[in-house]
């Protein structure tokens, strides 16, 4: 069985080995949309993180059976056209539950504490001059008691609130924006919005929740609130964010995404000093990306024994 990962640098320096165990494995680095057909051409298993398969692509692989995304989030696989052309898709979850979760509260411990403008702040000589044993000039909030409203709650939503409890803290959990009723132990999408003091973001991007949370949605959100994306870039509109953390309408913001990955152009984001911004890296703990290469593996090894219950074509 011929496997190729189109976007292997994705993982950074992870073992393959178990995948090199499931047949003839080719790892290419980087592949650009021009290289991806001639890449994939013989191939049976083609694994991608970013790279896009869309019918064209899917087309070209005559021999193709098995599309395995390196990822959670699957938006770079046409579903459809796979699902014509009688491939399976296979995303892996639960990889980075551990990561991303602990990544949301670095960043809301960095927007609570001042962690790093403290540590700038020293470093410049600003304690030393200092006429008390001490310094107060920036900010700093206790999480205890404060609500972490969790909009998505699959296993990292889930992960966030057993988190928050040790804090002290109160989740409130939202229910679906489209939901015609609301399931016991949830809040409607509004009041999640209305009364979290901070909101945490942990959906897939789909059409349903592309820009999810614009314009309307910053104006009932409390001025004091804090809003934390490391889910998807575009389930934030990002000149909404723009304006909401421009005029204070909120307290800050933290996303470990963008709509476009890399910003090659920047953005006026990146301007503010009431936004933490890091390089989508929440998933991408030592430890998670190798777990993320075992259940590609295993997912492999499914579909060679003729399982085919991951097929994400068959949702």
């Amino acid at each position: 069985m011929k496997i190729v990962f189109l976007d292997a640098v994705s993982v950074g320096n992870t073992k393959f080995d178990s995948i090199e165990r499931e047949g003839e494995f080719t790892a290419y680095g980087l592949s650009l949309k021009s290289e991806v057909k001639e890449r994939i051409a013989d191939a049976e298993v083609v694994i991608t993180n970013k790279v896009y398969m869309g019918k064209e692509e899917i087309e070209a692989a005559k021999k193709l059976k098995l599309i395995c995304v390196s990822a959670t989030g699957y938006n770079n696989i046409d579903i459809a056209a796979a699902r014509e052309a009688g491939v399976v898709v296979a995303n892996a979850a639960g990889y980075s539950t551990n990561s991303v979760a602990q990544h949301v509260f670095a960043m809301i411990l960095e927007i609570y504490t001042s962690l790093s403008k403290y540590d700038r702040a020293v470093k410049a000589g600003e304690w030393q001059n200092s006429k008390i044993f001490t310094m107060n000039c920036y900010p700093s909030f206790e999480l205890y008691g404060k609500k972490i409203g969790i909009i998505g709650y699959g296993e990292i939503g889930k992960k966030v609130e057993n988190i928050a409890k040790v804090f002290g803290m109160e989740s409130i959990i939202a229910e679906s924006r489209s939901s015609m009723k609301q399931t016991e132990g949830r809040v409607s999408f509004d009041t999640v919005l209305k009364e979290a003091d901070i909101i945490t973001i942990h959906t897939p991007l789909t059409p349903e929740t592309k820009n999810m949370i614009s314009y309307r949605e910053f104006e009932i959100m409390k001025e004091s609130a804090v809003i934390i994306n490391t889910a998807r870039g575009g389930i934030i509109n990002e000149d909404a964010l723009y304006d909401a953390l421009i005029k204070n309408k909120i307290y800050g913001a933290a996303t470990d995404v963008m709509e476009k990955e890399p910003p090659i152009e920047g953005s006026r984001l990146f301007s503010l000093n009431n936004i933490v911004v890091t390089p989508h890296t929440a998933w991408a703990a030592t430890e998670s990306r190798q777990k993320l290469i075992e259940i590609v593996a295993e997912n492999i090894r499914k579909f060679k024994a003729g399982d085919k219950s991951m097929d994400l074509c068959q949702i």
